[in-house]
């Protein structure tokens, strides 16, 4: 019998007993719908107390759409925004950041998943040209597609850069509870107040059942947001479902604790991991995601048992992603069964 839970994607863990609970919760009588609700309110009052009494927050369904349409706030269609050469927008969104922005992608290449201000500098040309797309916003995701975190330092360097160059820094945050878990930070120092101007906030990967927001720290970035969600199939009609989930991530620092679980498993899977002379931890673990290079033989009778993804194909590399429900018992059977199997 295959295990119950695997490393394929924190996607595929369930979600959260307190979050089912606070959805259920939610789920007595009659109240307004589209976001006019007590429960959506209380929600918006948790990310103010988080992120600042300013904070525009707004939510919707998935990251593709917290990605594409914050975005979409930050530009025209002659614009162009830098992201690194594996970010999920232009890796793994079906071009939607280009459908709805009209925009186009740099992608540039990003040592251990980090673009640097020197990165970004080598895209950023071309300016007041009307031949050429102009630089209008840094993207970058934290923690990164390889399971790194910036530093403070980094992001503030990041953000300098774009806000001395007339742009915006947008964050990726899918799995910025498992970034700031990491870093030992508040929300909002490890976002805002190191120049971050648009959060896409990510919670399904942290135990919620289909909740993400976009958090404007500068309200007059927001200002026409309400329309793009809307145009962009977002607007959620029973809105106090999602908000119910935020409001119990908030609770007791739920969002905290399911992220820390997350990376305290990843780092007990790297430790496991690295005991066998066969396989080697490619990328720095830093938060919930370990990247090891396996023999490739062993790879085929690893999947036949446990689902996860070969990350590259050419160097034998795969990701493996902790979840907030990840076991001690789930990731030493893992393990022995990599041991045997190699």
């Amino acid at each position: 019998m295959k295990p119950t839970r695997s490393f394929a994607s924190d996607n595929n863990a369930g979600v959260h007993p307190e979050i089912l609970k606070a959805i259920a919760a939610a789920n007595q009588g009659h109240v307004i719908g589209y976001g006019d609700d007590p429960y959506t309110q209380s929600a918006v009052r948790l990310f103010k107390q988080h992120f600042g009494d300013d904070t525009e927050v707004f939510f919707v369904f998935n990251g593709t759409a917290a990605n594409s349409l914050s975005l979409k706030a930050l530009t025209n269609s002659y614009h162009a925004v830098i992201c690194a050469e594996a970010a999920h927008i232009y890796v793994d969104e079906c071009g939607a950041p280009e459908k709805f922005t009209g925009c186009k992608l740099i992608p540039v290449a990003a040592k251990n998943g980090k673009l640097t201000v020197d990165a970004v500098r080598t895209a950023y040309h071309g300016i007041g040209d009307e031949h050429h797309v102009q630089p209008r916003v840094i993207s970058i995701t934290q923690a990164t597609e390889v399971g790194t975190v910036y530093q403070s330092k980094e992001v503030q360097d990041l953000a300098r850069f774009a806000h001395d160059h007339g742009m915006f820094l947008h964050v990726d945050g899918a799995r910025i509870a498992n970034a700031v878990a990491a870093l030992g930070l508040g929300l909002k120092e490890a976002t805002r107040d190191l120049g971050v101007d648009v959060l896409s906030f990510g919670a399904t990967k942290n135990g919620a059942l289909g909740a993400e927001a976009v958090v404007f720290f500068n309200p007059e970035l927001a200002a026409n947001f309400r329309f793009y969600r809307k145009q962009g199939m977002q607007l959620a009609s029973k809105m106090r479902f999602i908000a119910a989930q935020f409001e119990a991530l908030f609770t007791n620092d739920l969002w905290l604790t399911n992220a820390r679980h997350a990376n305290r498993m990843a780092q007990l899977l790297k430790r496991e991991l690295s005991k066998i002379p066969e396989v080697k931890i490619i990328y720095n673990v830093e938060a919930n995601g370990v990247f090891a290079q396996i023999p490739r033989k062993a790879i085929a009778k690893l999947q036949k048992r446990y689902f996860f993804y070969v990350w590259n194909e050419s160097q034998s590399v795969v990701r493996l992603m902790c979840s907030w429900d990840t076991t001690v018992d789930d990731v030493k059977q893992f393990a022995e069964f990599v041991r045997r199997s190699v």
